[in-house]
């Protein structure tokens, strides 16, 4: 789901710093509130987790990459504004480091794999888990349903971007000038993959880490609710 560099045109990629600038400044304050002795260590361990499960890339047509993410299981550990610091931070280190997405890229890349997909993959689990403990049957059919939900949400986000470059900018005679391709193929390509795959990968993972997490320390979860 990695978007890279030569793909979004200046006002896109613009546009998507402008938007995570302030989500990053929120999303400081509240977990400098929130973090403890205890919580800051299993942040890094998120961070860590999402790094791992993001180097698996399977490259997919139209020019991104499909693979877990391990943000939904960060946002029901320590709640989706931490979930935003560490899978940014990830993005980053892969970026600048690895080459794993575009350096201009990145606020899109963390618009769409660390805000829009903890957010929605969250409220998700909130929405079917509630009133239920962390290690229920529920629970963990919950967790592995944010994880795929939130996964597809982000691709679908991912693939709006990329299908809107065309009509965004293209030179006078109409060829694009970054990606080449519209929205249908765009959606097609990203969503079906993320939809008959990598979803159900992000869901299996996810509800296997809930699972695990939830029968051995379950009290780390209290932190998690609404």
């Amino acid at each position: 789901m990695h978007i890279p560099d030569g793909a979004l045109s200046p006002q896109t990629f613009g546009a998507t710093y402008a938007v995570m600038v302030p989500i990053w400044v929120i999303a400081g304050r509240r977990v400098q509130r929130t973090l403890t002795a205890r919580t800051a260590p299993l942040l890094a361990i998120g961070a860590a987790f999402s790094f791992l499960v993001m180097m698996f890339n399977v490259p997919i047509p139209f020019g991104s990459t499909g693979h877990a993410v391990g943000a939904v299981l960060i946002a029901l550990l320590l709640g989706p504004w931490a979930a935003v610091l560490a899978v940014s931070v990830v993005l980053a280190v892969q970026a600048f480091l690895f080459g794993d997405g575009g350096i201009l890229a990145l606020g899109a890349n963390c618009l769409t794999m660390a805000f829009i997909m903890p957010m929605v993959g969250y409220g998700a689990y909130w929405l079917v888990a509630r009133r239920t403990t962390p290690g229920s049957r529920r629970s963990i059919f919950a967790a592995g349903l944010a994880g795929y939900v939130g996964l597809n949400v982000a691709a679908l986000a991912t693939a709006v971007f990329f299908g809107l470059q065309p009509l965004i900018a293209h030179a006078p005679e109409g060829r694009p000038l970054y990606f080449p391709y519209g929205l249908v193929p765009s959606i097609i390509a990203m969503s079906g993959e993320h939809l008959l795959v990598f979803g159900f990968v992000e869901a299996a993972v996810t509800a296997f880490a809930y699972g695990y997490v939830a029968r051995t320390e379950p009290t780390l979860f209290a932190r998690g609710g609404p």
